[in-house]
């Protein structure tokens, strides 16, 4: 089947789902909130909701697959190209500015082609980059290869969480954007251990295989209501809403409330980032940016590509021990903050997680403190693989999914389009800075890098405390009540 020839499914087709695994629908319900406000959900619509967010989530998988690929190749690639340390800075980091320009674009391509047409888009930017990946022979087309993989991965960095957080009912949305998070560990997870036993090009190959999921996959699921209801499509609107919530639901209210707020939101102008600075919509946008600029400058892209670097620096023979226990150990603790996003809330996660990422960063440069003064060297990779370990998991269990929930959450529809893009941008512009620059604080200071990540740890602590609203157990129109009242 064509791409350009998938059609959304009809109410009918809803009914092949029944079949799922029950037991899993009542595991993944059971760990949502108990806000009951969505009771009259049928199997049907939960079957449905889960089959998206899978689909979509693939996207999410693709993006940790192409942030773990270079941890895993740097030796590899640098001695078959004969790379510099500065040309694989370039190749690593590279990907970032790929994912900016995908940043600046994707609110508006995800208004403009919709939700699922964004997603499609960025699948095929990520073939086309790792069939030039696949077949390099040099540092231009491996760094062209990677622009284009970053592209995609930026795109998906807005719309994938957008798109789940805009079909899913407000007790599972938590939970389910948190999967975003999740797929993205996984796929970073997959990459750094099928890379240790692979070669680089035939690891290049394996990120074609959630770009195919993703493509089939959309085909036999709907658009994002609340998108159809903004662009007019009030026939598309009610099918899809059907078909998410099953076909013997009420959704009478629920579309009621979707228009309102569509309706209420028409008569504003076409929204231009000028307009972010407005008053009623600052707080988010403060909210939004600060919250990407925290978990980047925490130091996650810099610990994260050169991990395997950063073991053996420690005193390691080898840095394949740390990179698989690093790769093994976000999933499960991605898979906890995911339970607990709807049951803690966003507030208290984020906060334990910024509390632990900066006890981890605090030992690792603890570590390397010691190595440079001659101090209990047998105790300096202990203190490194523990500290990056610790590190890792505290992010995984809030720092890394909370931001992109609450992004999801806070921007109104008339403007989540341009405010998605200058959030995602913001991500990606730190992205790049501390994945191109980590090297080169390494060089200057080891122990002074970790430090510094640290202290952005702390930072995060004081403004949730502060400013951050709680977004637990709300529908996105009582979000955007509770951020402007």
């Amino acid at each position: 089947m064509a791409i350009g020839e998938c059609k959304d499914i009809e109410n009918g087709k809803a009914d092949m789902l029944q079949d799922l695994e029950q037991p899993l629908v009542d595991k993944i319900v059971s760990y949502s909130s108990d806000d009951n406000d969505e009771s009259e959900l049928g199997n049907g619509s939960i079957n449905m909701v889960l089959l998206s967010t899978a689909v979509a989530v693939s996207g999410s998988f693709e993006f940790g697959s192409c942030v773990g690929y270079s941890a895993p190749t740097q030796s590899a690639i640098r001695d078959d190209l004969k790379l510099s340390l500065a040309q694989f800075s370039m190749f690593g980091s590279i990907l970032t500015i790929g994912a900016m320009l995908g940043a600046v674009t994707s609110g508006r391509i995800a208004d403009f082609i919709g939700r699922k047409g964004a997603m499609r888009m960025s699948a095929c930017f990520c073939i086309t980059g790792w069939l030039t990946v696949f077949f390099s022979n040099g540092p231009l087309s491996l760094d062209m290869g990677r622009l284009c993989t970053g592209y995609g991965i930026g795109v998906f960095s807005y719309v994938v969480p957008v798109f789940i957080a805009e079909i899913a009912p407000k007790n599972l949305r938590g939970g389910l954007t948190t999967l975003n998070q999740l797929m993205i560990v996984i796929g970073a997870s997959v990459a750094f251990l099928i890379g240790t036993v692979i070669t680089w090009r035939a690891l290049a190959l394996t990120g074609l295989i959630p770009c195919g999921f993703l493509l089939v996959g959309l085909c036999f699921v709907p658009e994002s209501p609340r998108w159809l209801a903004k662009v007019g499509h009030e026939k598309e609107f009610q099918v899809a809403l059907q078909i998410l919530r099953g076909k013997d639901s009420d959704v009478s209210r629920e579309a009621a409330e979707i228009q309102a707020s569509i309706e209420s939101l028409q008569s504003l102008p076409i929204a231009r980032v000028v307009d972010l600075f407005n008053t009623k919509y600052i707080r988010s946008l403060i909210i939004g940016v600060a919250l990407m600029v925290f978990q980047q400058f925490g130091g996650i892209n810099g610990i994260g590509f050169y991990a395997s670097e950063t073991f053996v620096a420690a005193g390691l023979s080898s840095g394949k021990i740390g990179t698989i226990a690093y790769a093994c150990i976000q999933v499960p603790i991605t898979l906890v903050g995911a339970i607990l996003m709807d049951k803690s809330g966003r507030k208290p996660l984020i906060m334990v997680s910024a509390s632990g990422t900066f006890l981890g960063c605090f030992l690792a440069g603890a570590s390397f403190f010691l190595k440079a003064h001659n101090m209990l060297l047998d105790l300096v990779p202990v203190l490194a693989v523990g500290g990056v370990l610790l590190y890792i998991s505290a992010f995984s269990i809030g720092m890394g999914a909370v931001p992109w929930v609450i992004m999801s959450e806070i921007f109104p529809i008339n403007i989540k389009g341009v405010a998605g893009s200058l959030v995602v941008l913001v991500n990606w512009l730190g992205a790049w800075a501390v994945s191109y620059t980590f090297n080169f604080l390494m060089s200057w200071s080891s122990y002074g890098t970790f430090l510094v990540y640290s202290g952005f740890s702390v930072l995060t602590i004081l403004f949730v405390a502060k400013l951050v609203p709680e977004t637990k157990g709300k529908t996105l129109e009582e979000i955007q009540a509770s951020i402007n009242s």
